[in-house]
């Protein structure tokens, strides 16, 4: 009998649910070797689709039949991608059970996103440009709001798995408003939020792992500029203009190599 998390975890795997919801989904598939088995045969599918495909260009009369036939089949007239990442399940044999309960949209739209997916599109900006445009979901944006460095840092104790840097710099014109947990890269990351005129700006505070630290880039109308200190990585994300985004990015590190060289 497929669990009944079985549809949770395909959603989850597209990216459609809010960081929470993600990380009690990923806790249930640690438990459950039903769901595991899924993610496996989601995950191998989607990289046998990767290498046969290799980001080929799709005609423009396949891709219009590949919509029409996803309208058809769910009625639905807009498509957009997350994309989330599993990694370390149980290995299975290759495509069981990967469809039972998936109709032919899942398989459409699997098919869809290999298609139409832009080529060489890095997870990690995919996952902090999906939480910054959740974010300014109502009642998403802030757990604690305070202007108060010393309120907002000593929160994320407990609330996430690293301690950011956290400053005021309103007479810059970023003006602290608060902060919040995230969830990505399999970790709870710390959010500082600030405002800057019309403008919101997550600063995204995670643990450094292996992966190389990516380069500044623009995202479905978004920057997003990365810096490192010492084991952490940060990400500045937001619709204002470079040159603000990347004045608010150099206060945190030289405020950063400030604490580092005091410490």
């Amino acid at each position: 009998m497929q669990c009944a998390e079985s549809l949770r975890v395909q959603a989850c795997f597209d990216g459609q649910l809010d960081a929470l919801s993600s990380a009690d989904v990923e806790r249930h598939s640690e438990r459950c070797t039903e769901c595991q088995s899924l993610l496996q045969d989601l995950e191998e599918l989607r990289t046998a689709l990767r290498q046969d495909l290799n980001y080929a260009s799709a005609p423009p009369q396949l891709r219009a039949r590949i919509m029409q036939a996803l309208d058809e089949e769910s009625g639905i007239k807009s498509w957009r991608q997350h994309r989330w990442r599993a990694t370390g399940w149980r290995s299975q044999p290759f495509w069981r059970g990967a469809f039972s309960g998936i109709g032919g949209t899942a398989i459409a739209a699997s098919i869809a996103f290999f298609l139409l997916a832009p080529p060489l599109s890095k997870p990690i900006i995919d996952d902090l440009v999906g939480a910054h445009e959740r974010s300014l979901m109502p009642d998403h944006l802030i757990d604690v709001v305070s202007t108060d460095k010393h309120t907002v840092k000593p929160w994320f104790s407990g609330h996430a798995d690293v301690s950011p840097v956290v400053a005021d710099f309103d007479a810059e014109g970023y003006k602290l408003i608060g902060g919040r947990a995230d969830y990505f890269d399999h970790q709870r990351a710390a959010v500082v939020v600030y405002q800057h005129g019309a403008h919101v700006i997550n600063v995204f505070t995670w643990a450094a792992t292996n992966g190389a630290l990516p380069k500044d880039t623009t995202r479905d109308g978004y920057h997003l500029a990365f810096w490192k200190t010492e084991n952490l990585l940060y990400c500045a994300v937001s619709d204002t203009a470079w040159d603000e985004l990347l004045g608010l990015a150099k206060l945190l590190q030289n405020l950063s190599a400030h604490d580092f060289a005091n410490k």
